[in-house]
């Protein structure tokens, strides 16, 4: 099973990503479902790394693991992170509706400091 954690500020945009494990649907390299969530991700990733001025540091230290965490987001660039990270979360629920043996998802709000 895939288990994702996102924790996203008080607006909804991510802060905070993390997934570990394997769908186990199919066979290595024909697993579907792990190819939605893998190509959600890192169409996510990408998408905000790509946005003016915005810093994301992460890594993917081994197959089946992967973390990130939004460091810098411009103030106009909100906006469009916060959009970002609903088609994500989106995108990630549907896979968890549609294969709950496959895809964990929880998204947590942080708190303010």
């Amino acid at each position: 099973m895939i288990k994702a954690r996102a924790e996203v500020d008080t607006d909804g945009m991510l802060l905070y990503f993390e997934a570990t494990g394997h769908a186990g649907a199919g066979s290595p390299g024909f697993d579907t479902v792990c190819a939605a969530f893998t190509v959600l991700v890192r169409t996510a990733y990408s998408a905000l790394a790509r946005l003016p001025g915005v810093r994301i540091g992460g890594s993917a230290t081994r197959t089946g693991s992967l973390d990130f965490r939004v460091e810098t987001v411009p103030g106009g660039e909100r906006e469009r992170a916060i959009g970002m990270t609903a088609f994500l979360l989106e995108g990630l629920e549907a896979l968890e509706r549609d294969f709950p043996e496959s895809v964990g998802v929880r998204t947590e709000i942080a708190r303010r400091k």
